[in-house]
């Protein structure tokens, strides 16, 4: 099963602060908008989103049809698939994706620990 690009999206309190440690961390602002609390930043193939105020706790974050540079692939699992995929593996949903629609779409579960995954399809 291929999930596509991984990431994890922090939940932070200071965005600035945050980016200010991940920054000497050798990690770069590659997206985002400081002014609406969330940055994208990199260092090297690993991805961290800084998100203020917009969730509870981190997630775990895949985004099938991107590769490690968030670059469109030419072939991916689209994420209806891989949602009907893990429910046949008896696996529990808190958010699910309408089969019914095409394109952009995401889904969530929670892993035994109460972890929340994140599949986030963007196109």
């Amino acid at each position: 099963m291929d999930l596509g690009a991984f990431s994890i999206s922090l939940a932070v309190k200071d965005i600035e602060q945050s980016k200010q440690f991940y920054q000497k961390l050798g990690f770069e602002e590659v997206g985002g908008d400081q002014s609406q609390n969330w940055l994208i930043l990199r260092n090297g193939t690993h991805t961290i989103g800084l998100f203020q105020g917009m969730f509870d706790k981190n997630i775990l974050t895949f985004n099938p049809g991107w590769d490690d540079s968030a670059q469109n692939v030419d072939e991916f699992t689209d994420v209806r698939k891989l949602q009907k995929q893990l429910k046949e593996a008896g696996v529990a949903f808190e958010y699910e994706v309408d089969e019914s629609t095409e394109g952009p779409a995401s889904f969530v579960v929670n892993d035994p620990d109460g972890n929340s995954i994140l599949v986030d399809q963007h196109r």
